[in-house]
């Protein structure tokens, strides 16, 4: 009789130790889905109809990297600075992404006057590659233009 009452407790016992439920959070997209470094391969400007080829220049990179919450942008030369006019850029704050709206808030950036300031864009993200697409607004700089930025994933 007791090894029945032991080896029922063992039972139960066993059948409470899965695992435990896991707690869920809302989220509108998969977790890290933008998190890792993204490589500039085109980018285009729009300023009423006209549209302009910006980056990359034959001699420049970019790359933008995110995390859970935060990104950063770095554009260089590739001679590293052994130039008559070099090359380097950055930036980077912080980032919320609902469906495919995503708004940056640029905290900090080598163009000082673009700081402290929120962009919103529309986002796609398929396979490893990355479209970002929206306005950038700035009046007092009389900045006014859409931009369209792809990148890929570096692997």
């Amino acid at each position: 009789m007791k090894t029945y009452y032991l080896a029922s407790f063992l039972l139960l016992a066993l059948c409470s130790c899965g695992n435990p439920p896991k707690a869920t959070t809302e989220t509108t997209e998969p977790a890290g889905k933008l998190d890792g470094t993204w490589h500039l391969i085109s980018s285009k400007s729009i300023v009423k109809n006209d549209t302009t080829v910006t980056t990359p220049p034959k001699d420049q990179e970019m790359f933008k990297m995110f995390n859970a919450t935060n990104f950063a942008f770095f554009t260089h030369d590739l001679v590293h600075g052994k130039t008559a006019k070099p090359v380097y850029s950055s930036g980077a704050g912080t980032y919320t992404l609902s469906g495919d709206d995503y708004t940056e808030h640029l905290a900090y950036c080598d163009a000082r006057d673009w700081e402290n300031r929120d962009f919103k864009f529309k986002l796609t993200v398929k396979n490893d590659t990355l479209v970002q697409k929206g306005i950038e607004k700035i009046d007092s700089l009389k900045v006014d233009h859409e931009i369209i930025e792809t990148y890929v994933k570096v692997k």
